[in-house]
């Protein structure tokens, strides 16, 4: 099924599919209403210490990319991912998520591990 990226101060749209916050950390100033989530996966999140490290920082987002893929091949992050996949079978997904940079974030890494 198809994958989408979405900011979530962008608009909810009909292709949306199931909307799936992939943050751990409620973004701010939204309302439960106004992002109209299915799903809130925040243990898919990058660990606390990874997302400080990393900072959004784009120069270090290949590091970064690396460091998240191998988070989630244990424990809880692992859990949720394959809860994830397991509802990209049947449905369309759109990640959700809180970054500024639409390019270099957690949702970015998620698609392409998806696809």
């Amino acid at each position: 099924m198809a994958i989408y990226l979405k900011r979530a101060y962008d608009k909810v749209g009909e292709k949306d599919g199931k909307r799936v916050l992939v943050d751990r950390i409620w973004p701010r100033g939204k309302s439960k209403e106004e992002l109209s989530i299915d799903h809130w996966l925040k243990d898919i999140a990058p660990s606390p210490d990874l997302r400080k490290w990393f900072d959004h920082d784009e120069d270090k987002f290949k590091e970064f990319e690396q460091k998240y893929k191998k988070e989630l091949e244990s424990g809880k992050q692992k859990e949720t991912f394959d809860e994830l996949k397991e509802m990209t079978k049947n449905h369309a997904v759109t990640l959700i998520y809180g970054a500024k940079d639409t390019k270099h974030n957690q949702a970015v890494v998620l698609k392409k591990l998806l696809k």
